[in-house]
């Protein structure tokens, strides 16, 4: 079953909402501890349920654990933060949030550009005093944009490198 795409295309729909769900659990986490890079992770759901329903199941694991990362940075602060990237990366990136409303939009287009370190920047809006329905806003208008270039790109990429060979 896990050799075969197929198969396990036919077992995930053959287990109901399970599949999806746990899908959906598996983005959360990767995107609260990252272990599996979001890009590898995204394609997989997209290869697993098709474009379409890869691109929800994408959409909804990700922004809850978005909405988690934010709310874990605001509760728990730098320290927390720190335990889940270096601190190399940390003072990359603070800098940014000295001025709040450059930082606002700076977030607001870093999540809509697919290469961006998303997480990173979620984590570190937690310590601003970015208000939760700006967030919330943000990342629900932002995300769809960064999940649907992923999954389209797999998608006719690998048609196009399929027809190419």
């Amino acid at each position: 079953m896990f050799n075969d795409l197929e198969s396990f295309q036919t077992y995930l729909l053959a287990a109901g909402l399970i599949g999806p769900l746990l899908f959906i659990l598996v983005q959360i986490i990767q995107v609260v501890i990252p272990i599996i890079p979001g890009g590898i992770s995204t394609a997989v759901g997209v290869l697993l349920f098709g474009p379409w329903w890869g691109f929800l199941y994408n959409y909804v694991g990700i922004s809850i654990g978005s909405f988690i990362n934010f709310w874990l940075a605001r509760r728990y602060g730098k320290p927390f933060i720190l335990h889940i990237i270096s601190e190399a990366t940390y003072d990359k990136y603070i800098g940014y949030t000295k001025n709040q409303q450059k930082f606002d939009w700076f977030f607001a287009i870093a999540i809509v550009m697919p290469v961006a370190p998303d997480d990173v920047l979620c984590l570190l809006a937690g310590l601003t005093q970015m208000s939760w329905v700006k967030y919330f806003w943000i990342i629900i208008l932002g995300k769809p944009i960064t999940i649907a270039a992923y999954s389209f790109a797999l998608v006719y990429g690998v048609q196009w490198l399929t027809n190419l060979f």
